[in-house]
């Protein structure tokens, strides 16, 4: 007779789930006994890598991933990096262990307690089966809440003497829709105020590159002569960055937003909350006389946008039938922006020294993943990304995301056999929230590349010190890490760089390597400004 867990890993496969990320505990073995050999379990040292990896593996793969925690514990370890996966809309299944449900009274040791309600409010939907029997159906439930807008991920607590019970018969299999039209008549109104805009201006969101929608997007700029800006604090590039209409990110700042968008009397955004704010720099949210129109797939994106008229609707859909319906704009196109100066090259590099060698290195196919905070925005400068699905990063703000979200791209690359390059630049800060995850890369013989500029110090928790003056902040310093000897550690190739040609040839070395490298660059101790 079928049990349960037999039951279980059928829907897995044909859901097409086989690869599960976890670190295994106690309260999982029963679930994870006799692994299938057609399964694939990468195994993390800690549950927040676990969930960072799957959550890079998911975007890369375009599909939900399944990943494994231990019960109460675990759950917790993996919370930072399940916020971040609810922030970037990515659908994963978590499943977490639980005591035996005969001792479920007693309170035991492991025992998870109101486990449904632990990551809340975090997953979509969190559930333990009252049966046994019930979890290959929830199982298929869960499915269809993380991949229908807005995406995110679900949460099941699983007892650990239910996977030998007998199966009851297997649940019908069954689909769900996971893109919605946007509403003709609103589209109808949006389409007008666009036609009769003088200058407008468009802002693009992650769900852009989620939508698979960039050449529908390039469509409407064009038609509109309209520039183009990415929402702030994106996690996604959403825009061909060496196109002429585009101009960058927007500052993630109320005042500091709005002066960016003054004169243009219209200002559309699609795929992007409006607006990811970080730092209160108070102001108006649009400069006087914009209307603003706004495409989202999140109902709650549309509840508190604070400025604004929304339309419900998938982006790239969305995208498409405005491209067909807004008449061509008879105005000129904007002009491009400025070239940059190459940077001086001084000893230590500059952080836009260091980004210009990258640039002037980087795979015309690469995949750049990154945490690097107080280097961001010459990173954006210097690394222009012009093809979808080639940067990724932490929509939440937390740390510990980057290195493993790398590796599970890097994984996702190689399932898919489409073989990009992955880079990955993080700071020596946030290199030390996940730094486990470079021995799960070196175990799968993954060639990513990790390059980490270091500067000794958390210069972001500095930039935002100065701007709100609190001076005198402790455990701003960082010195004492020896980054080359804990990545020889974990098993990777490393090398401290110096210079950009160092970089280049590095950089080219590890992207052949059969295993990680990490390049450590000291860079100077200069705090950019926040904004």
């Amino acid at each position: 007779m079928a049990t349960v867990r037999d039951a279980t890993y059928d829907v897995l496969r044909a859901l097409g789930m086989t690869t599960v990320f976890g670190n295994p505990g106690s309260t999982e073995e029963p679930f994870l006994r006799d692994f299938p050999a057609d399964f694939h379990y990468v195994h993390a040292l800690h549950e927040a890598t676990a969930v960072a990896m799957a959550d890079g593996y998911a975007q890369a793969t375009g599909a939900p991933a399944h990943v494994n925690l231990h019960t109460a514990p675990g759950t917790g370890n993996g919370m930072g990096n399940l916020v971040t996966a609810w922030h970037n809309k990515t659908p994963l299944i978590v499943t977490a262990g639980q005591q035996t449900r005969e001792m479920l009274l007693l309170e035991p040791r492991l025992t998870s307690r109101r486990a449904a309600e632990l990551p809340q409010p975090y997953v979509k939907w969190g559930y333990e089966p009252v049966r046994a029997q019930d979890i290959p159906a929830a199982l298929l439930r869960a499915y269809a809440t993380a991949v229908q807008p807005p995406a995110g991920p679900v949460f099941l607590s699983l007892p650990m003497d239910d996977w030998a019970q007998p199966a009851d018969p297997p649940p019908a299999p069954r689909s769900v829709a996971t893109r919605f039209a946007p509403d003709p008549q609103r589209l109808d109104e949006f389409v007008r105020v666009l036609a009769g805009s003088h200058n407008p201006a468009l802002v693009f969101g992650p769900g852009v590159d989620r939508a698979g929608s960039w050449t529908a997007a390039v469509a409407l700029a064009e038609r509109l002569a309209a520039p183009v800006w990415s929402a702030p604090a994106p996690e996604r590039s959403v825009f061909p960055e060496d196109h002429p209409h585009f101009r960058g990110v927007l500052p993630f700042a109320i005042g500091p937003l709005a002066e960016a968008l003054s004169g243009h009397d219209t200002v559309l955004v699609i795929g992007a909350p409006v607006f990811r704010y970080y730092p209160h720099v108070p102001g108006d949210h649009l400069p006087a006389g914009t209307r603003l129109l706004h495409v989202t797939d999140d109902p709650d994106e549309a509840a508190r946008a604070p400025v604004g008229d929304s339309l419900l609707g998938d982006p790239g859909l969305t995208l498409a039938a405005l491209v067909d319906m807004v008449p061509p704009a008879d105005r000129p196109p904007p002009a491009p922006r400025d070239s940059m100066a190459p940077p001086e090259v001084t000893a230590p590099l500059s952080a836009d020294a260091l980004f210009a060698a990258l640039a002037a290195h980087w795979p015309a196919d690469g995949v750049l993943i990154q945490e690097s905070p107080s280097n961001l925005s010459a990173l954006r400068r210097r690394v222009r990304i012009n093809r979808p699905a080639s940067y990724f990063t932490m929509a939440s703000g937390g740390l510990g995301y980057g290195l493993p979200a790398a590796i599970g791209v890097a994984l996702a690359e190689r399932d898919t056999g489409r073989g990009r390059p992955v880079v990955a630049v993080v700071g020596d800060g946030s290199f030390h929230y996940s730094v486990q995850a470079l021995w799960t890369a070196a175990r799968l013989s993954l060639p990513v590349v990790v390059i980490v500029p270091i500067n000794q110090q958390y210069a972001i928790l500095k930039a935002f010190a100065e701007l709100k003056e609190t001076p005198g902040v402790p455990g701003l310093e960082l010195p004492g890490l020896d980054i080359t000897a804990i990545a020889a550690g974990y098993g990777c190739a490393t090398e401290v760089v110096e210079t950009p040609d160092q970089l280049g040839a590095a950089l080219a070395a590890g992207l052949r390597a059969d295993r990680p490298t990490v390049l450590p660059v000291p860079i100077g101790t200069e705090v950019p400004s926040i904004l």
